[in-house]
């Protein structure tokens, strides 16, 4: 397994870096390892694509905040495992080589902008799915290769013909500086050919929309906000470009009971002024069933318990936060005759303790205020 550079390294910026300079570092490797500058070398080809991963996390703020948390481990839990090919880089980042090539990406720029389209799918989970994580299907509504014409939106039985403007090359080329510069055909869109006899069915698009089950399976430990990258699960793309991407966008229910903090669960548990007083053993919903907690004698409203690794997965490493309890002492109400009875006797056992300490308290405050 090969072991990930550090992105601020890879990039050469420091980890408070402004996006100004993720960017302008990022414009010069790219420039400096373009596989069109580098022909046929294999090294300079990793640089261009490590460089590129490195970019497309710390331009992210999502991406990044994930990746300071939790490093390589945390965004791969989130679906990201970084580009296919150059096809994605120059897909992406077209503005990038725009500015220092005047177009998308050298000799792959007819590809890069036939690229499918990504998509984006909402999807909403309870606390507990989120918690431990999940497998399911969705329905995604999108557009797919024609059936009729297999994508070719040509009437079945014929044929396209070649583009005369363009002699069926799909790019016009021009010299600029050091390069050959090649743009799309704009007669037929970069594809080198004309449908002179369009598909009934797609109407010479090539495309219908459809409605496919798509198996999605969430990591333990994912919250709202969480998104997911289903590589090639998008829109197909034209002429055998690669298809887009299917986002899934996290959005987690609340829970009735516990409250989610980073990796650890809070919840807030009733007791009685009796069992804070003499101590009890009360059981405690956690997230995989009951546990017992103790509650020591002399316990105050508002005290904090916790029970160990009893809360939520880490995306980073799979360890579990812990779930911390509030105790909630309830005074009784509409007590009856005996009740308040022995209460006046505990108080007088008392012996008005209580009041000497509230006048100390309201002594030493006025002398205080005194000096």
């Amino acid at each position: 397994m090969t072991t990930k550079r550090d992105y601020y390294e890879v990039l050469g910026v420091s980890r408070d870096a402004s996006d100004g300079e993720i960017k302008s570092k990022y414009r010069k490797l790219a420039m400096k390892f373009h596989p069109d500058r580098n022909p046929d070398d294999k090294a300079a080809e990793e640089k261009f694509k490590e460089a590129a991963e490195a970019y497309e996390v710390l331009r992210d703020p999502q991406k990044r905040s994930i990746y300071d948390q939790y490093g390589h481990q945390g965004l791969e839990g989130q679906g990201f495992s970084g580009f296919g090919g150059f096809d994605d880089i120059f897909s992406s980042f077209g503005d990038i080589f725009e500015d220092f090539f005047g177009f998308g990406g050298g000799r792959r720029s007819a590809n890069r902008v036939r690229r499918g389209t990504d998509l984006r799918y909402d999807m909403k989970l309870s606390f507990m799915e989120a918690a431990f994580g999940t497998e399911t299907q969705i329905d995604v509504e999108k557009l797919a290769n024609c059936p009729t014409c297999g994508g070719s939106g040509c009437e079945p039985g014929t044929q396209p013909e070649t583009c005369s403007h363009c002699g069926g090359a799909g790019q016009i080329s021009r010299s600029q500086g050091f390069f050959t510069v090649r743009t799309a055909c704009p007669h037929c869109r970069g594809t080198g050919q004309m449908i002179t006899s369009p598909c009934s069915n797609c109407r010479g698009g090539g495309k219908v929309r459809v409605s496919k089950k798509v198996s999605v399976k969430i990591p333990a430990g994912v919250d709202s906000g969480s998104r997911l990258r289903l590589s090639g699960e998008g829109e197909p793309g034209e002429n055998g470009a690669p298809p887009g991407d299917l986002y899934v966008f996290i959005h987690v229910s609340p829970h009735d009971f516990f409250e989610r903090h980073n990796i650890d669960v809070v919840c807030q548990i009733p007791i009685s002024f009796i069992q804070a007083a003499l101590g009890d053993k009360v059981q405690v919903p956690t997230l995989q069933g009951e546990k017992t907690l103790v509650i020591p004698k002399g316990t105050q409203p508002g005290e904090l318990f916790r029970f160990h690794g009893e809360g939520i997965p880490s995306l980073k490493n799979g360890r579990r936060g812990d779930q911390i309890i509030q105790v909630d002492v309830r005074t009784p109400t509409n007590l009856n005759k005996k009740q308040e009875g022995l209460l006046r006797e505990f108080a007088k056992l008392e012996d008005g303790k209580f009041s000497k300490k509230l006048k100390n308290i309201l002594k030493g405050a006025h002398a205080g205020a005194a000096r």
